[in-house]
């Protein structure tokens, strides 16, 4: 009897210990890991929720600091507008290195030209005129001629060609500018969204299904976008620039892609195109 408890007492110890590495390694294991899935599920769902608030507050402050003035604001009180230039510079590119996450020495080349193109461009906008100080002489007239809607260069030219008057020139440019810049970021925000979920794995679903790099094609949106908002000579120059720099590195992209994925990226290039869907 006594060698018979023994050997029970044995067996229930060996069975607690082997419902303990069972509960270890199946179950506080899988906690353990739900924990940690649950934790990189809040960091993604963190930044994306950040970079959404930061696009959209982006939009809806430079929005209204174009449009809610009166439309026949002069130009002495237009420009020289300094905190307007300062908030939306600061915003746009936070809001682009954050989607970017430049790393690479050709990607902070791009990077450091895409800067240069925002901070010119507000600077006219909202500050000092450059363009208009050398247009006006050409057209023989006064450069304090240019207040906010005839500051819209294009929406001026449509007037001066006759083609519609100028309200009606103001009104179809921001609707087309505007147009191209909020599909620009939305390509940008989901582009970086979906490469962010993706871990290091190859995307080939949702955007990525339809052309290969859409931040890309987003961010050239936005540069388009602009530039029929608010052209000016130097952003005028850094356009082309900025367009071929980002072709020029979606290729250099697809060869990094070709050589880590080999097959799988190579039919994938054969059945998405690159920018155009």
């Amino acid at each position: 009897m006594n060698g018979q408890d023994k050997e029970s007492k044995e067996e229930s110890k060996k069975g607690i210990w082997s419902r303990r590495d069972f509960l270890a390694r199946l179950g506080w294991g899988g906690f353990k890991e739900m924990d940690q899935g649950n934790k990189l599920d809040i960091t993604k769902t963190f930044r994306t929720v950040v970079a959404l608030l930061i696009v959209s507050l982006f939009l809806l402050g430079f929005w209204d600091a174009v449009t809610s003035q009166p439309s026949n604001l002069p130009f002495e009180k237009w420009y020289g507008n300094w905190p307007a230039v300062v908030i939306s510079t600061a915003v746009i590119l936070v809001s682009f290195f954050f989607l970017t996450r430049p790393r690479r020495p050709r990607e902070w080349q791009g990077a450091g030209v895409t800067s240069a193109f925002f901070i010119s461009l507000f600077t006219e906008m909202f500050g000092t005129p450059l363009t208009i100080y050398l247009l006006a002489p050409l057209l023989d007239i006064e450069p304090q001629m240019f207040g906010a809607n005839e500051s819209h260069l294009w929406a001026y030219l449509l007037s001066r060609t006759g083609v519609m008057n100028l309200e009606a020139g103001v009104y179809f440019v921001m609707v087309v500018s505007s147009g191209l810049t909020v599909i620009g970021f939305y390509l940008l925000g989901m582009g970086w969204k979906e490469v962010y979920g993706a871990e290091g794995a190859l995307v080939t679903d949702g955007l990525y299904a339809k052309m290969r790099h859409p931040q890309y094609v987003g961010l050239i949106l936005i540069v388009v976008g602009f530039l029929i908002m608010w052209p000016t000579l130097p952003t005028l120059l850094l356009a082309p620039l900025l367009v071929a720099r980002y072709i020029l590195v979606a290729r250099e992209e697809d060869k990094e892609l070709e050589e880590k994925f080999g097959d799988d990226f190579s039919r994938y290039k054969e059945r998405v195109p690159a920018f155009i869907p």
